[in-house]
């Protein structure tokens, strides 16, 4: 019998990287053996992405004894195939998490959101990792009734905030930055920017095994015992042995699975999809995108795009909320692509790809305790580049007995979906379908 895990991993190839613009200029190939046998350590950590690729690098830092457990390759997931851009703040806006929360808690958040982009640029520039860090995000507003939203909203984050590094684009403007007619104003965000995501958590991965962490990679982990009974070890089961830890770290997001059906409750696996079309010259690609910021757009499915470093446009768009991949990626890539940007009717694709991430009823990251020496971080919900990489350190801190970060986002309360693990995906299907609907329709 499939569970919902195999049927997403049944996307690709199992063991390597999915065909894409990443894997092919990727810095190196991951080589770390399969798990054989018992082990022991202090922490284990599943999951092989950005969460768990930063959580056990510090965890390492930390003097501990940690083993990582990758069911494939490191950054195979989300980590090594989203569009790169390490946001400002958190997925959603400061003024809803001011409503929510109240102003002291949403400026904690904030804060916390600037460190995560603080860390990734330093983690970039200690470990010396070539990923192509590039500055500056352009927020797109794909409706005119948009454009007063995105004033206010930079006029609220420079002071409420003190963040000076974003500034409003009119409708005059914007013209400037992106080669297409679809857009009429929005704001950039030079504190923020986009990278390589793959040669990033291939990184992170090259930088938690210096530290001291052992890396296992094609680890499939069955299932874990003792986690429930709230003390002593746990056992964490795989495909050809086993590791006995005193601490468990999951950090699985989209391919949880039913690892721990309290977090599957609060997590739902989305797919998302990218095309990288042919290079283009320097003078085409500027065309395309002036200043070689990345965008992202005001669609509730959002169509987010970049040029890659040797002038590729990289344009993701479209979702889908079954457990398998479009036929042809390529294809339903291009549409969306062509609706922005129908200069590129002759250009060719030659790549497309997709990948699983994980949102939240909240779109608020999900951290959470299910066993007193069981932590986990997921559902960044399309925001996860720098979020993630935080996370983990974070994650770490709290397993060290430091826990303050923890807290902030614990204290969000993230809810469950209706339906729990079992029926929130056909819930979601209905909800997520009126809002594609919505964007087509104008709404």
């Amino acid at each position: 019998m499939f569970t919902a895990l195999d049927l997403l991993t049944a996307n690709d190839a199992p063991g390597q990287h999915a065909p894409s613009y990443y894997a092919a200029t990727a810095n190196w190939k991951t080589s770390h053996p399969p798990l054989h046998g018992p082990h022991s350590c202090d922490v284990c950590v599943v999951g092989g992405g950005y969460t768990g690729l930063s959580a056990a690098l510090h965890l390492a830092a930390h003097g501990l004894n940690v083993s990582l457990l990758e069911a494939n390759r490191i950054g195979w997931g989300a980590s090594g195939r989203n569009g790169g851009q390490v946001g400002s703040g958190q997925r959603v806006e400061q003024t809803v998490l001011e409503e929510r929360h109240g102003l002291a808690h949403a400026k904690l958040l904030w804060e916390l959101a600037e460190e995560s982009k603080a860390l990734v640029k330093h983690l970039i520039a200690t470990h010396e990792i070539a990923c192509d860090y590039t500055p500056g995000i352009l927020h797109a507003d794909h409706r005119k009734s948009f454009v007063e939203d995105s004033r206010d909203h930079v006029e609220h984050l420079r002071l409420v905030y003190g963040y000076e590094h974003i500034r409003f684009i009119d409708g005059d403007e914007i013209g400037e930055h992106v080669g297409s007619s679809r857009y009429f104003g929005g704001s950039l965000d030079m504190g923020a920017g986009h990278l390589h995501p793959l040669n990033f958590a291939l990184g992170l991965g090259r930088a938690a095994e210096n530290a001291g962490a052992k890396l296992f990679e094609e680890t499939r982990v069955t299932g874990i015992e003792g986690h429930d009974q709230g003390q002593g070890r746990i056992t964490v089961k795989t495909d050809h042995g086993e590791v006995r830890a005193d601490h468990l770290i999951l950090a699985c997001n989209g391919y949880l699975g039913r690892l721990d059906r309290r977090t599957a409750a609060h997590v739902m696996p989305i797919n998302n999809f990218i095309v990288a079309t042919e290079p283009f010259s320097e003078g085409e690609a500027a065309e395309i995108i002036r200043n070689n910021v990345a965008v992202a757009d005001s669609k509730f499915v959002i169509n987010y795009f970049r040029l890659s470093a040797d002038r590729r446009l990289l344009f993701g768009g479209g979702e889908n909320y079954g457990y398998r991949f479009p036929k042809d990626i390529r294809s339903f890539v291009r549409g969306p692509m062509l609706e922005i940007f129908p200069q590129l009717e002759d250009a060719a694709i030659d790549y497309g790809w997709g990948g699983t991430l994980a949102i939240t009823p909240k779109r608020m990251p999900y951290f959470a305790r299910p066993a007193a020496n069981v932590l986990t971080a997921s559902g960044y919900s399309g925001h996860g580049v720098a979020m993630a990489t935080l996370g983990g350190q974070i994650l770490a801190d709290a397993v060290a007995g430091k826990a303050g970060r923890f807290d902030v986002f614990e204290k969000l309360d993230i809810p469950a979906f209706p339906g729990g693990d079992r029926l929130r995906f056909p819930l979601l299907v209905l909800a997520m379908t009126w809002f594609s609907l919505r964007d087509r329709l104008g709404i």
